[in-house]
């Protein structure tokens, strides 16, 4: 998402306007040509220095630019531990990793796998990709991370697994959904693509599940571009997971051109996304103290709000990297404003913010041709209605980015500045 959110951001100079009894007005919103509560950009994202331009300088001198380099194999390796794990592999992007841990764990046509279907696509397509069928699965409206209470009751005979997804880097209630998977024998997959450094009960996620899948994309905690991770504690499935993203070459037999060759694709990473991911994790840790700090600041002010209500507190969560920062916007308490409006006229401020996901099961791929011919599926995903991921989607959720959560805390009150003033002024937007 770009700083830009619409044309009223260019608008600053104060005009006037009719009400709706005919009497002219000054306009104070922003939105209605009044003047901005911030002009100045938030932190750039992604953020870079010295270390990443010598270790790009680095890998050029080297020769080795891919194919299971130096920088990839560390990168892989220090990854994995970085996250309370004892295997990990660097690939290209983080939608082709949850793919191969699904064909890694033997996934594939006439299975099933449960997904939330509030997440990005990668999360469902890369099952259907596989061969399997996606079963969506409503959220939980005060995390907005998958309900576990709904699991049990989409398990059928053809389940073979449990995608799970931080949303924004919050952690799932993973000992609800070990539990359950536990007692029904299936896997759970961790899409942690928001989530690098988020901790449940002071363990990093991803190494939780089976399988944890992370993605390096531009807009991510660490990114390199793109770019993405599988990381496990399971060596039997590391083993898997390693053929499919090395051509088929087996792990104990990855010879260039011999060895054991089994089923697989090529998904390694390039040397170059690697020497930037090595540069990237440095920081992470102090981003991440500098999220939660401001995080916490903004809870403490915007819950004075009626119409913002703030995600559920939870102490089993030790850790949020906060990839997004996200609020339960209430039009009824301003007003019945819709929260699309909300968002224009904060955008118009000064102050970036989107509505996030629409509900998966909406998008015409899971009614296509090259769906049904991937899975053999017969589901019509038209007919799906699960009522917390729409309210979610279409009237109630706002983000904000993790990189406006690096600015200062005078950053942190224009945002609540924002707020106050399009609540005091909601009536320019009736």
């Amino acid at each position: 998402m770009s700083g830009v959110c619409c044309v009223w951001c260019q608008i600053s100079e104060p005009t006037t306007r009719t009400n709706k009894k005919g009497e002219i007005m000054v306009a104070n919103l922003a939105i209605n040509g009044g003047k901005k509560v911030r002009t100045i950009p938030f932190p750039q994202w992604p953020q870079w220095g010295n270390k990443e331009v010598e270790l790009l300088e680095k890998v050029l001198k080297s020769g080795v630019w891919g194919t299971l380099g130096n920088e990839a194999l560390s990168f892989a390796d220090r990854f994995a531990k970085y996250q309370d794990a004892k295997y990990g592999i660097s690939v290209h992007n983080g939608t082709i990793s949850l793919e191969l841990i699904i064909r890694g764990l033997n996934i594939g046509y006439g299975d099933e796998v449960i997904v939330p279907a509030y997440s990005f696509i990668s999360t469902a397509s890369s099952v259907a990709i596989a061969g399997a069928t996606p079963v969506f699965i409503d959220i939980d409206p005060n995390t907005y991370n998958i309900d576990p209470t709904g699991i049990e009751e989409k398990i059928t005979a053809k389940t073979k697994a449990i995608v799970v997804v931080h949303i924004g880097g919050r952690p799932c209630d993973m000992d609800k959904i070990i539990e359950i998977a536990h007692k029904r024998g299936l896997c759970v997959i961790e899409d942690a693509a928001h989530a690098h450094g988020s901790e449940w009960k002071g363990r990093k996620v991803g190494a939780i599940g089976d399988a944890g899948s992370f993605s390096f994309q531009n807009s991510k905690n660490v990114s390199c571009g793109e770019g993405g991770a599988i990381i496990t504690n399971n060596y039997e499935h590391f083993k898997e997971f390693w053929h499919y993203h090395h051509s088929g070459r087996a792990y104990e037999m990855s010879s260039e051109f011999g060895g054991l060759v089994l089923m697989g694709t090529n998904a390694r990473m390039a040397e170059w996304e690697a020497a930037v991911l090595n540069a990237q994790l440095d920081k992470l840790d102090e981003q991440i103290e500098t999220r939660m700090k401001n995080v916490s600041y903004l809870n403490s002010k915007l819950k004075e709000f009626d119409f913002i209500r703030l995600l559920n507190e939870d102490e089993r969560i030790t850790r949020n990297s906060y990839h997004l920062y996200m609020v339960r916007y209430d039009s009824k308490k301003l007003g019945n404003l819709s929260r699309n409006k909300f968002i224009s006229a904060m955008c118009a401020e000064g102050i970036p913010c989107s509505s996030g996901y629409v509900p998966l099961y909406k998008m015409d791929v899971f009614n296509s041709p090259n769906f049904r011919k991937s899975t053999g599926s017969e589901t019509d995903y038209s007919k799906i209605y699960l009522p917390k991921t729409e309210e979610a989607s279409y009237n109630e959720a706002i983000w904000f980015t993790g990189n406006m959560l690096l600015g200062t805390k005078e950053d942190m009150d224009d945002i609540i500045r924002a707020m106050e003033k399009i609540s005091g002024n909601a009536e320019e937007l009736a």
